[in-house]
């Protein structure tokens, strides 16, 4: 399994760069309360994908991927 590339791992990466690219943009315009929001929200994302790597369990995978969602929903709103 070594090399294998994770397309749910690189797209988690690859939204995160665009979350903090938008969130400087905010910034940019003095939005700085819903720019931070949704940099911790939008980034926590992929480190809780991240997180799944290393699940204890079964369980654990789905309880961290679960959190995951939660972020994206939030991220949404």
């Amino acid at each position: 399994m070594a090399g294998r590339s994770n397309v749910v791992l690189e797209k988690s990466i690859q939204f995160s760069l665009l979350i903090i690219e938008f969130t400087e943009l905010l910034e940019s315009n003095r939005k700085f309360v819903i720019a931070k929001q949704l940099l911790k929200s939008g980034t926590s994302i992929g480190a809780n994908i991240h997180e799944t790597q290393n699940a204890e369990s079964r369980a654990d995978f789905i309880h961290k991927m679960k959190i995951a969602v939660k972020e994206l929903e939030e991220t949404k709103y």
